[in-house]
């Protein structure tokens, strides 16, 4: 794959933070998503949550999968560590990197295919494990890459592209994640920036593992009208090698909103989805409460966003992170010694001999 540089010139009145970076230093490479993909908003809203938080570029560790979300931190941060793995494995080298190395701030960026089809079991334990990361879904319905199939996450009843009407139950990652005991879950909208900011950085600062799935239009294999279409009618009016390959050009969708208040956001292909801020008197630390109010709203035909779950006990964050669950060293793994990792022949016989 081909990646096009940005031009490292920089305007001399850029805004520095207190590490004297300008956003300009938290970005990538440019982007080859396509023109008004949701993804590319979700980059911007990242690189502003890294630039506020004044986050040194080089102390992150960033890792995807496979599919459009797996490109995205090639746009982001390209100063930062950076591992791109194989489909659905990305909680797997996530887990490897902040176990080896602590201080680094971990971010995973995931789709729905990646996260809830093929890396469904990675997903499942890195949320009971509580790895110290920020794990984003891009959350599009669809699969991009292979041409738009239906994804795990896509609605009863919604139509393909070229069609097709999906007749299986979503499966829903904020619901799956409170059941599996997140401590911190949220959900957002890729257009709505001056919502997903925040989210973005109380993420990052919260210990323990934290998801926001973030509903991101695809503008090229969701940018359909939304009537049923037929295999047939599609193959006789489309030619689809062209047409997949040209993409025309698609404006950023955004909306803004006050808490407590529903806002229905028309997509690319003339469909709406009411999104609705959870109100000011929420309480984001009940699970039960939580998990019924997100099923409240999908009943309502509503998506909720915003901070949905966060745990306040005080020192439930301590007693249930990665490190002390796993027993391991303060001293990061990559900062020992040789001698240190590797004892010897007679010391490691003794280690396995505990798990004999």
């Amino acid at each position: 794959m081909t990646y096009i540089k940005k031009p490292r010139i920089h305007h001399p009145g850029l805004t520095r933070n207190r590490l004297g970076l300008t956003r300009r230093d938290y970005e990538g490479t440019m982007s080859t998503l396509c023109a008004g993909c949701g993804h590319d908003s979700i980059t911007a809203a990242i690189i502003e949550a890294f630039w506020e938080l004044e986050i040194a570029p080089h102390e992150v560790a960033k890792t995807s999968g496979i599919g459009c979300s797996g490109k995205t931190p090639t746009y982001f941060l390209k100063e930062a560590h950076g591992f791109n793995g194989v489909h659905g494995r990305m909680p797997s080298i996530t887990t490897g990197a902040h176990a080896a190395n602590r201080d680094l701030i971990c971010i995973g960026v995931s789709g729905d295919g990646d996260s809830l089809s093929i890396g469904m079991g990675q997903f499942a334990h890195v949320v009971r494990r509580n790895v110290d990361m920020l794990y984003i879904i891009e959350n599009n319905g669809v699969y991009g890459l292979t041409k738009g199939q239906f994804s795990a996450s896509a609605d009863l009843g919604s139509t393909a592209k070229r069609g097709q009407i999906n007749r299986e139950h979503p499966i829903d990652s904020v619901l799956l994640a409170l059941n599996l005991g997140a401590g911190f879950v949220a959900r957002s909208f890729s257009g709505d920036k001056e919502q997903l900011v925040p989210i973005l950085k109380a993420g990052l600062r919260h210990r323990g593992f934290a998801l926001i799935d973030i509903i991101s239009p695809c503008v090229t294999f969701n940018d359909h009208r939304g009537s049923t279409k037929s295999y047939q009618y599609t193959r006789d009016n489309y030619n689809q090698l062209v047409y997949a390959d040209f993409v025309p050009p698609a404006e950023e969708i955004a909306a803004s909103y006050e808490s407590g208040d529903a806002r229905s956001v028309q997509m690319h292909d003339g469909s709406r989805i009411a999104f609705r801020k959870v109100p000011e008197d929420y309480d984001p630390t009940d699970r039960d409460a939580v998990y019924g109010y997100i099923r409240e709203r999908q009943r309502a035909g509503e998506v909720a966003t915003g901070l949905l779950y966060v745990e306040e006990a005080p020192d439930a964050g301590d007693e249930a992170d990665f490190h002390v669950i796993q027993g391991t060293v303060a001293e990061p793994l990559a900062g020992y010694p040789f001698e240190g990792l590797c004892p010897g022949a007679e010391r490691l016989e003794e280690l396995q001999g505990r798990f004999r």
